[in-house]
């Protein structure tokens, strides 16, 4: 295994092409469907808006301080819809939905018209 191989295993897509002003769509790349998710970061001690940053697969703050009062603590918001005024501060995080599927095998059986008053039913296997 060359190191392009190993590189080209470790590619994972992270859905550029999902338009932001959607709740729900399908990434035309990977095909999976992705919900678009807002969240803002406040202060926990006066409420002001921070500009908030993903780290490390967590939406943290940009300064490590309120410029307002201080404080160091903040809270992380769930934002149902995004207005134009929190766009510079809100961050969006690109969830994949996990969908459940039965997959099930069906077939049915024939009868043999000359027996006796057999019904075919639908059998069904689960995979």
């Amino acid at each position: 295994m060359t190191i392009l191989e190993f590189l080209k295993l470790k590619k994972k897509c992270t859905h550029p092409k999902v338009r932001p002003d959607v709740d729900l769509a399908y990434c035309p790349d990977c095909g999976v469907l992705i919900k678009n998710q807002w969240y803002l970061v406040r202060c926990s001690c006066c409420g002001v808006k921070l500009k908030a940053v993903i780290k490390n697969d967590g939406i943290v703050s940009e300064s490590h301080f309120c410029h307002n009062c201080g404080c160091r603590d903040f809270v992380v918001e769930k934002i149902n819809k995004i207005s134009f005024i929190d766009i510079s501060y809100a961050v969006l995080l690109k969830t994949v939905v996990k969908s459940i599927s039965n997959r099930f095998t069906q077939s049915w059986v024939d009868n043999d018209f000359r027996t006796s008053n057999y019904r075919p039913l639908l059998l069904q296997r689960t995979l």
